[in-house]
This record gives structure tokens, C-alpha cells and sequence, in this order.
């Protein structure tokens, strides 16, 4: 049984435990089929068909276990394409948007990569299925300790690393990466974290005002960037000495 396996059996085991032993293995199956079955549709309507094409990034996207990292009230929901609240004032990215990020990343499973923004913690198990190591950083305290317990829980602590802190500054004792990805918007590509790349590593990054952004996927190219633009996109503010201030 894989580490997903364990993750689905023991959320829904846990989920149905409150009706008591009769039935409980035929409701924690259908439970297990029915976010199988979400993640496959997810994958092929959400992301296949609007261009994702990487067929690891694909199969990393259906393996990892989304609802798992939603808030209980929000499970049902937990596969639509849009982004849902974390607590915080933080929120799990939409499906399409983590899977091209990773995606412009080029992964092949060689890599160091630092995520800044975890969350709950889903990019950085996704991210974990495609590189080497994941060093991921959140500056909320309780959403870093809750993302390492359940990056625990699904076996991924020797993978990915959770830190607290400033994730605007990046995170020197690991660096260099070879890829670096920010998932909250920045009003500027901070300098700290494309110092941190190593040479052709890729930084993908959203930049813009707090209400709208350009994604961008910067590549360090004889030690300068080479910019290349993904599109528009909405996420919250990169907090930090080299982000927004909060307000």
C-alpha cells in the first residue's frame, strides 16, 4: 500500500467511525472510489484538456490526495477547479494553477526545490512526487506546523522539509535549488530567491498587484534572468521583507 493508500484509508476511516462497525469497510471504500474517481476526472477535464501536458505532473496530480488538505468543511469541494480557504487567510491553489506551475518547473526528478508559500501543504506533496527534495517555507506558524504533521502522516517527511519563516528572503543554508516556486504574489520578483537558483534553474513566481498578477518563469541564464510570461493569475500576497506589507 502506497502512501496514498494509507492517506485515503485512514482520513475516511476516521470520517465514517462515528457509525460504528456495520458497514464502515463498504462506506470507506466507496469514500476511497469516489476521490479516486474525482481525481481522475480533475486530471483529464481541468488539467489535461486545458494543456497541461507533462505526464509526471499529470500522474503526481492524480496520486496526491487533495481533499486531505482542505478544511473538513470544504471535502465535498475539494476537486473543483478554484482555490479554497485554508484558514489564515491563506488558500489551497486551484487544481490548474499548481499543475502548471509545476509543470513550468521542468522537473525530473533530480532536483532541489524550494517552494515558498506552503500552505496546507498540497504543492509540496505534489512537488515531492517530482523532485528529489522539497524545502518548503510558511510564514504562518500554525499552517507550517499542520503542513508538516500531515506531510508526516503521508509518509513524506524524508522528502520534503517544512520551515517557518520568511519565505520572501528564500532559504540560504539549502540553497542553491534548481527550481524555486512561489506560490503567493509578489509586486516584485525578489532578488533573494533568484540569487538562490543555480545556474539554468528556473524560478516561477506570480508578480503584480494585489488583485491581479502575471505569472512568470524566470530562468538564470549566465547568471541573468530570462523572463518568460504564463499568463494572468489571482493569488494572495507574498508577505515579508521582500514582499507586501499586511495590512
Amino acid at each position: 500500500m502506497d502512501s496514498k493508500d494509507q492517506s485515503d484509508r485512514g482520513f475516511f476511516s476516521t470520517l465514517v467511525a462515528r457509525h460504528g462497525n456495520g458497514g464502515r469497510r463498504g462506506s470507506v471504500a466507496a469514500s476511497i472510489a469516489w476521490a479516486d474517481a474525482q481525481r481522475r476526472a480533475m486530471v483529464e477535464r481541468q488539467l489535461r484538456r486545458r494543456g497541461i501536458r507533462d505526464e509526471r505532473v499529470l500522474e503526481a496530480m492524480e496520486k496526491v490526495p487533495r481533499h486531505e488538505f482542505v478544511l473538513p468543511e470544504f471535502i465535498s469541494k475539494s476537486y473543483e477547479d478554484h482555490p479554497l480557504p485554508i484558514g489564515g487567510g491563506q488558500t489551497i491553489s486551484q487544481p490548474y494553477m499548481v499543475a502548471a506551475m509545476a509543470e513550468a518547473l521542468a522537473l525530473s526528478g533530480t532536483e532541489r526545490v524550494l517552494e515558498v508559500g506552503t500552505g496546507s501543504g498540497y504543492e509540496a506533496a505534489v512537488l515531492a512526487r517530482l523532485a528529489a527534495h522539497v524545502y518548503t517555507i510558511e510564514c504562518d506558524p500554525a499552517l507550517a506546523r499542520s503542513a508538516q504533521e500531515r506531510l508526516s502522516r503521508m509518509g513524506l517527511a524524508n522528502v520534503v522539509d517544512v520551515i517557518e519563516g520568511d519565505g520572501s528572503v528564500g532559504y540560504r543554508p539549502q540553497a542553491p535549488y534548481d527550481g524555486i516556486v512561489v506560490a503567493a504574489a509578489a509586486p516584485d520578483v525578489p532578488a533573494r530567491l533568484f540569487e538562490q537558483l543555480v545556474e539554468g534553474g528556473r524560478l516561477v513566481i506570480p508578480v503584480g498587484e494585489r488583485d491581479c498578477q502575471e505569472l512568470r518563469l524566470i530562468r538564470k541564464i549566465g547568471g541573468s534572468p530570462v523572463v518568460s510570461k504564463l499568463g494572468y493569475c489571482r493569488f494572495v500576497p507574498l508577505l515579508g521583507a521582500h514582499g507586501w506589507e499586511e495590512i
